[in-house]
């Protein structure tokens, strides 16, 4: 009996048996995650199917032994966002503030409506004033006697005493507009007589048609002044041709401002002329009017206050009208023509320099300005839905107000949470992003 043959194993080979036929099988593969298992074998489970395992487990058993708790908690209303912004309550325009050409001489002063001052040089003393002393006077008797649209008002009848008053100012070369005895004035023609061409005898009648007495009157005028917050005024007469009737151009800015609240006033300062009893044609002696957008207010000029004007001007900046009010006072000349001449070149200059300044500026970016949190601490940036765009100039102060609704506990995409605004301006505050509703683990454990 001859030696069995003998039996040879390889790794790459099959395993061959004397007799028997060669097996083509191959031994299976190690096991590796995510591998099929040869020889009916299952596939092996995800590694993070196994971590959530637990996971799920414990979420299982709280719900289970918490019960009617856990549905409670499952179900109970989020709470509001909050919402949280840097904006302050007021900003400057950037940049410096504008230099003005101010005049060398005398003072000015000159502020814009809704925006605030821009401006002012020269002493703050008290000076004569001349004829600008007629807007107090105009001030007062409206005051007394108000006006509306076109009422002519009440009538002044002229008497031997104010036709004597007239002719005794005649020799000293005062602004005078003739009247007879019997004459019948309204109350809208004196007021045409007194700031147009600037009457005197005119401002002296109808102080004694209001008070009585031209002392009477002055007692208005001086309390008027001093409620009007005009600390350094003193009017000693009615028409302001004594040097002795004073104020300065920061007052004189109040009170016109005050003036121009009346509609009436605003609109005879702004005639270039008009029509009254016996002269006939009256005309305005501001020069100013229609340039630069000039609309008023009163000349005046002597030997003592200088070239004055008490003015206001419309200036359109977008789709804004701006009404700016100003005074230059105390302009050196020899006469009356050439003191408003001088004083007329330095209000223009003023005028035009402050409308290339005065524009629309960004004051506020479309940056963010703040953020909404939720109660599980998922957050959304908050910012401007535009730029916050606002007229002023360089340097000037601008309040701010912000006003904000409470967010919802859902917070979504561009969803509005409050509004900021500037000198009339307002503008949406948006979120930048939704923030995702909180999880299920955070809704079962909170406690508020």
């Amino acid at each position: 009996m001859s030696a069995a043959a003998p039996v040879t194993v390889s790794a790459k080979s099959a395993v061959t048996v004397p007799g028997t036929r060669p097996s083509s099988v191959t031994p299976p593969p190690p096991d590796r995650p995510g591998s099929t298992v040869y020889g009916g074998q299952h596939p092996a489970a995800p590694a993070r199917r196994r971590r959530r395992l637990p996971v799920l487990i414990a979420l299982v058993l709280l719900v289970v032994l918490l019960g009617g708790g856990a549905t409670l908690q499952l179900t109970r209303s989020l709470p509001a966002a909050t919402l949280t912004t840097s904006i302050a309550a007021s900003m400057k325009i950037p940049g410096a503030a504008p230099e003005l050409p101010w005049p060398a001489t005398g003072s000015a002063e000159l502020m814009i409506e809704g925006l605030g001052r821009i401006g002012g040089s020269g002493s703050t003393a008290a000076a004569p004033i001349g004829s600008v002393a007629k807007v107090m006077t105009a001030y007062v008797i409206l005051r007394d006697h108000p006006l509306s649209g076109a009422e002519e008002g009440p009538t002044l009848t002229v008497t031997a005493a104010d036709v004597a008053d007239f002719e005794s100012r005649i020799a000293s070369g005062q602004s005078l507009v003739q009247v007879e005895v019997g004459e019948r004035l309204t109350e809208r023609d004196a007021l045409e007589a007194l700031m147009l061409p600037s009457a005197n005898n005119i401002a002296h009648q109808l102080a004694v048609w209001d008070a009585g007495s031209e002392e009477a009157f002055l007692t208005k005028m001086n309390a008027a002044a001093e409620d009007l917050g005009m600390k350094n005024t003193n009017y000693t007469d009615p028409s302001g041709y004594l040097p002795t009737t004073t104020s300065t151009a920061p007052d004189q800015v109040i009170l016109a401002r005050a003036a121009l609240k009346s509609a009436v006033f605003a609109e005879i300062v702004a005639l270039p002329e008009a029509e009254i009893p016996v002269v006939g044609t009256i005309k305005n002696y501001n020069d100013l009017l229609g340039v630069n957008g000039v609309f008023g207010i009163k000349t005046g000029s002597t030997d003592e206050a200088g070239g004055n004007l008490v003015f206001a001007s419309h200036l359109t900046v977008g789709s804004r009208k701006l009404t700016l009010v100003g005074a230059v006072f105390n302009q050196p000349g020899a006469q009356t023509p050439q003191q408003l001449a001088k004083v007329n070149r330095e209000v223009k200059k003023l005028l035009t320099a402050t409308a290339k300044v005065v524009k629309e500026y960004t004051l506020l970016p479309t940056d963010p300005v703040g953020q909404v949190e939720t109660a599980w601490g998922a957050t959304t940036t908050v910012r401007p839905a535009q730029a916050l765009k606002v007229v002023g100039w360089p340097g000037l102060t601008v309040p701010l107000k912000v006003t904000t609704t409470t967010p919802s506990a859902e917070v979504t995409a561009a969803q509005s949470v409050g509004t900021v605004q500037a000198s009339g301006v307002r503008v949406e505050l948006r979120t930048d992003s939704a923030i995702a509703s909180p999880s299920v683990w955070w809704r079962l454990t909170r406690t508020s």
